[in-house]
């Protein structure tokens, strides 16, 4: 009877760490690798966007960066890894280890959210959310545009996206047109 009771246990336990397992929420690294691999691939940019399920811009970000009108834009031209960070008490277990280093070592971390930051495929930075005085380089501080909404905030959006991809004018037209909705 022992025997039997070890066994059913030892099956027990390996189902639960098997199941949990599954439930794991992938490192940053693990995100930030696979978006870089797929973007050499594929010759594309990677854009990280680091949200949490608490922020309403950042919500809005992914509506934007989705909406039918400019996602033909975003998918030709870039791998969007999405990473949570911040997460109210409690959904802790839904941020994505290590995407406060990864903010962090890119000057990002007290810039608020959403946050989002353009690499090449060989993860060198090529933009980043934060408006810089004209002339800056990209590591100064700057303010967090987070989801573009006002002119401003768009136009700084729109010269990250001439970096890093070659929109054309009416690719830049639909993003400007759908970023600045938010603002309403």
């Amino acid at each position: 009877m022992k025997l039997r009771t070890f066994t059913l246990l030892l099956i027990t336990t390996f189902f639960i760490h098997h199941a949990s397992a599954q439930n794991a929420v992938p490192t940053a690294e693990t995100v930030l690798n696979a978006a870089l691999k797929k973007a050499s691939v594929e010759k594309k940019k990677v854009l990280v966007v680091f949200h949490a399920s608490w922020c309403g811009w950042c919500r809005k970000m992914e509506a934007s960066l989705n909406d039918p009108s400019v996602k033909p834009f975003f998918d030709k031209n870039y791998v969007i890894a999405d990473l949570v960070v911040y997460e109210s008490k409690g959904k802790e277990n839904l941020e994505n280890p290590g995407a406060v280093d990864l903010l962090k070592k890119y000057n990002n971390a007290d810039q608020g959210l959403p946050t989002w930051l353009i690499f090449d495929a060989q993860q060198n930075l090529l933009a980043d959310s934060q408006m810089r005085p004209e002339g800056a380089k990209l590591g100064t501080k700057g303010e967090n545009t987070g989801c573009p909404s006002a002119e401003k905030e768009v136009q700084h959006f729109l010269q990250s996206l001439k970096k890093s991809s070659n929109p054309t004018q009416a690719d830049l037209d639909k993003i400007e047109a759908r970023f600045r909705k938010n603002a309403a």
